[in-house]
């Protein structure tokens, strides 16, 4: 990675706010939405099973609908597209998807690590294999859709836009709303386009603050 490269980087880090107000006449086309999408699903995720589904609203009648699931938060109407973030509680389903054309021909490594692709499998499917009361879907669909959504924020910034995050609406009137299949769950609403006012001042704990080197005291468990 270049210096010039590294530098845009950490531009694009410092620079990202969350924003609640946008300009409702600033467009951005579905090509624009597109790459943002896929480059917020080349976001890392476990077993490469990328455990999200995005839904974008750009449509002004889905917005308002959205509005009344998101607590008339007037910034998903506003924005130029807000996306709705889901988890997938059956990302192991993706498997053969991912791994198919590994299958066909690739090297064998190329089975995120595993020998065979037989291996691979197996551990996917015991770990899915969790009794329904079990957090592990749950925990894999936020954990890693939740990738998928912080670098859909990067993105946005990178290209220009402004973002703000959103967990402040009813999930379940989202999925009666939307018919969302219980296959997935809503994790979070990324309103995207151009900022009319700036991102409150937010301030950070200093990093002494959030580190522990080499784990905790136990004297202080």
């Amino acid at each position: 990675m270049s210096s010039t490269v590294q530098s845009d980087f950490l531009t694009v880090i410092h620079e990202r706010h969350s924003v609640r107000y946008f300009d409702p006449s600033h467009m951005i086309s579905e090509q624009e939405i597109k790459q943002l999408l896929e480059l917020a699903g080349s976001a890392p995720s476990s077993w490469n099973l990328q455990h999200w589904k995005f839904v974008a609203f750009t449509n002004m009648d889905a917005k308002h609908k959205l509005l009344h699931a998101a607590n008339g938060q007037r910034q998903v109407v506003d924005a130029s597209v807000t996306v709705a973030v889901l988890g997938d509680l059956e990302a192991n389903r993706n498997a053969a998807a991912v791994y198919g054309p590994v299958m066909e021909g690739g090297p064998e490594d190329a089975y995120a690590g595993y020998a065979s692709s037989r291996i691979l499998f197996d551990q996917i499917d015991k770990a899915y294999a969790v009794d329904a009361s079990s957090p592990y879907r749950r925990d894999e669909a936020i954990r890693n859709a939740s990738l998928a959504a912080m670098q859909l924020m990067l993105a946005a910034k990178a290209m220009g836009l402004d973002s703000g995050p959103m967990v402040g609406f009813d999930a379940d009137a989202f999925v009666k709303t939307f018919h969302v299949p219980p296959r997935y769950i809503p994790v979070l609403l990324v309103a995207i386009g151009k900022a009319v006012k700036p991102a409150r001042p937010t301030k950070r704990f200093p990093v002494e603050q959030t580190i522990v080197w080499n784990g905790f005291d136990p004297g202080n468990a």
